[in-house]
This record gives structure tokens, C-alpha cells and sequence, in this order.
């Protein structure tokens, strides 16, 4: 039987296009949990007492912090019992950060619930990548994580007005109710839809020793380490935009309710890159698409630098979208062909490895960004220093990596 683009389905797989939109529905949870709630900041900010101008940023950071610390557990728990169970699990505790947020009333309770929601969002995020390699591996891996980004990428584009419509018709309360509801439809699909993907005798036993191996494995493939330090330091540069977007639109550039029009705007450019790459991935390969991008964003990021410098930090509108529509269209060139260059030499610890290097990733974004979003002050610079630094740091380890790899004599040598 054949699926999409001529794909053989085996007996019991979801089709190519279904199998596609199942995984990008699942690991969207993260990015709605993120994205609606920017335009709420302010009103959750009065409502919930919050006094320091960049403090509300803790609530991207906050469900960050839980999706890493989630993930080293989801992984381990996915390669003992299995993946859909574990994306089960997920699932329950993110509906329980989700009801806790919901009923917050002060800003502790607040951080609490997002907490949670990230533990509970690491599930469905970190095992749904080892489900995509059980089925898909190299290239093709790459592809299908580029086709996942492809629709996943729609949720930032229109998850901010669908904050914004909610905001202005029920208060920032009831976004968390719609996270709980379109939650529960995905479990539901997920439940029906799709065969588990980890057969009983793949299956390791969930122990610490186990656990330990496993992860050591990961540290042993220089490739995979390099690759997901790489991926930690362009999480942290998009995270430190992330973080401080809602001011810099609202607030520096006075947008109001237009907020969500130009987040969308940029992630639109994430989302081409990444249906872009789908393509080329195939003809080009992952490690050639990656090292130019990263390259590419390195000269942008120096160029952004300069023209935040020359205009005082606040340069115009126009400027400001322009630049960051071709770092983002670099971003979602890497975004894919990262995770898979890292994913490539585990497949046999997948669950584990996904665990490892999704966690790794996440808490080096989180560390990475946070400091640049307490430093936000009305300007720019923050956001273009982050950018520069990172960026070339990434180059600085892919051109070291590289080497190494050419040169395994003398990299070996003591």
C-alpha cells in the first residue's frame, strides 16, 4: 500500500500526510503554550501583581525550565515502556499545569502551573521525535522533521491572535482553557490514530544503570554533543527574542493590538525555511544545509549588530522586520537538520538520546536567553549582542567539529 509522495505504508502506520500532521499537532503544544499567552502579558501582569517591568518574562521561561527537566525523564520512560504511554503521561500533567495556571491567583501559583505545563509538554515534545526516528532515519528524518516544522510553525504564526481574540472576548483565564481542550483532542487522535512504534523486544528496562548507559552513549558521539551545544546556542538567541517580544512590539514600537500581525510576519519565514529545506535536505544533505545557514545567520547577525548601533538601539520598523526575516529564514533552515545531525549516530537509544539532547538544548537556551531578558531596556542591543555572540560561537564549534573530523589523527593526539 502506498501513502503520501509514494511512501510504502507498512500494515497499521498512519500515512505519510496524516503521520506528518499527527506529530507536528503533538509537539505544538509547547509553542501555543508560549505564543498565546504573549498578549496577556500586561493584563497578567496587573492581574497576578507582578512589579518588575521584565519579571513576566518568567512565564516563558518557567515552562522551559519544566520542558528540560521533563524530558530527561521522558525519554528513558519511552525506551521501557513504550511511546504512546509515555506521550500519555505527558499529556495528564500538562492538563494539570494547564487547570493550575488557570485558577492562579498570584504570581508563585502562576509559575507553578507553567512549571507543569512544560514537565507535561516535554512528554509529547521529546517523545515524538524518537517515534519520527523509530520510523525515519538520515535525510529522510530530516525531511519529515522539515514537513512537521512546515505546519508546526502556523501555531507561532497565528497562536498570538488567537491569544489576542480570546483576551479581548473572556480574559486571560479562558487561553488556558482552550490549551486543556486542544489538548484532549490530540490524546484522542493520538490514542486512535497511531500504532505504537517500540516493539516489546527493543524494549530496556527502566533503570538507573540503564538510564546512565544510555546517556552515555550520547556523550561518547562527539558529533551529537557538538551538534546539540550548536542547537542550545540558537534556541538561546530565538528564545531571547521570544522572551522580550511582546515589549519590544508593544511597548518600543507602540503596536498595540497589532502585536500578533508582526510576530506572525516573522514566523512565516520560519516556516517557508522549513518547507524550503524539505526539499533541498534531499539533494544537498543535512550537514551542508546546516553549516551554511549557520554561516549565513553569523554575517547577518554582525550586520544586525551594526544597524542597531547606528540607530541608538530603536531603528525603524521596517529595518528592525527586515533583518530579522532573514535570521529567522536561517532558523528554520536549522531548526530541523540540527536535531537530526545529532539524532543520526543514536538511533539505537533514540528515546533516550532525544531526551538528552532536547534537554541539553533547552536548558543552555534557557541560561543562554535569561540574562538577556532581565538586561531589556527599551532598546535593541540586548536582543543584537545575544544574536552576535551566539551565533559565532555555533560557527566557532562547527568549524571545530569540522576539523577534527578531517584531521582525526591529530585530534586524537595528547
Amino acid at each position: 500500500m502506498s501513502g503520501a509522495n509514494g511512501q510504502v505504508v507498512k500494515h497499521g502506520e498512519t500515512g505519510l500526510a496524516e503521520f506528518v500532521a499527527l506529530m507536528a499537532f503533538t509537539m505544538s503544544l509547547v509553542a501555543l503554550s508560549i505564543d498565546a499567552m504573549l498578549p496577556a502579558f500586561p493584563e497578567m501582569a496587573r492581574d497576578l501583581y507582578v512589579t518588575g517591568a521584565n519579571d513576566i518574562q518568567l512565564v516563558v521561561s518557567t515552562l522551559f525550565i519544566g520542558l528540560a527537566a521533563g524530558q530527561i525523564f521522558y525519554g528513558p520512560l519511552s525506551d521501557s515502556i513504550g511511546r504512546k504511554p509515555a506521550i500519555y503521561t505527558g499529556f495528564a500533567i500538562f492538563v494539570a499545569g494547564s487547570v493550575l495556571s488557570m485558577a492562579a491567583t498570584d504570581f508563585s501559583t502562576m509559575l507553578a502551573g507553567r512549571l507543569l505545563q512544560g514537565i507535561g509538554a516535554a512528554g509529547p515534545r521529546t517523545v515524538s521525535v524518537a517515534l519520527i526516528r523509530d520510523r525515519f532515519h538520515g535525510s529522510e528524518m530530516a525531511r519529515i522533521m522539515s514537513f512537521i516544522m512546515t505546519i508546526f510553525i502556523l501555531v507561532p504564526i497565528f497562536a498570538p491572535a488567537l491569544g489576542q481574540g480570546i483576551l479581548l472576548i473572556a480574559g486571560w483565564r479562558s487561553i488556558y482553557g482552550v490549551f486543556i481542550v486542544l489538548a484532549l483532542l490530540i490524546l484522542v487522535w493520538l490514542i486512535i490514530r497511531q500504532p505504537e512504534t517500540l516493539p516489546r523486544e527493543s524494549r530496556k528496562d527502566f533503570t538507573l544503570r540503564n538510564v546512565a548507559a544510555a546517556f552515555l552513549e550520547v556523550l561518547k558521539s562527539r558529533v551529537s554533543v557538538v551538534y546539540t551545544l550548536i542547537a542550545g546556542c540558537i534556541s538561546g538567541a530565538f528564545l531571547s527574542y521570544l522572551n522580550t517580544s511582546q515589549q519590544i512590539f508593544q511597548d518600543q514600537y507602540g503596536l498595540g493590538n497589532l502585536f500578533p500581525v508582526y510576530f506572525g510576519l516573522l514566523a512565516v519565514a520560519v516556516g517557508c525555511a522549513s518547507l524550503l529545506n524539505s526539499s533541498l535536505v534531499m539533494r544537498f544533505g543535512m550537514h551542508r544545509l546546516a553549516d551554511g545557514a549557520l554561516v549565513v545567520m553569523m554575517v547577518l547577525s554582525w550586520l544586525f549588530l551594526l544597524v542597531v548601533w547606528l540607530n541608538d538601539g530603536h531603528p525603524a520598523l521596517w529595518l528592525f522586520i527586515s533583518v530579522c526575516l532573514a535570521l529567522f529564514f536561517c532558523i528554520g533552515v536549522l531548526f530541523g537538520n540540527l536535531n537530526a545531525i545529532a539524532m543520526e549516530p543514536l538511533g539505537h537509544v533514540a528515546g533516550t538520546a532525544a531526551a538528552g539532547i532536547g534537554s541539553v538544548t533547552t536548558l543552555l537556551a534557557v541560561a543562554l536567553s535569561y540574562g538577556v531578558g532581565q538586561a531589556y531596556n527599551g532598546t535593541l542591543f540586548p536582543m543584537a549582542i545575544a544574536f552576535v555572540s551566539l551565533i559565532s560561537l555555533s560557527v566557532l564549534l562547527m568549524m571545530i567539529v569540522k576539523w577534527r573530523a578531517m584531521h582525526p589523527e591529530q585530534a586524537s593526539a595528547p
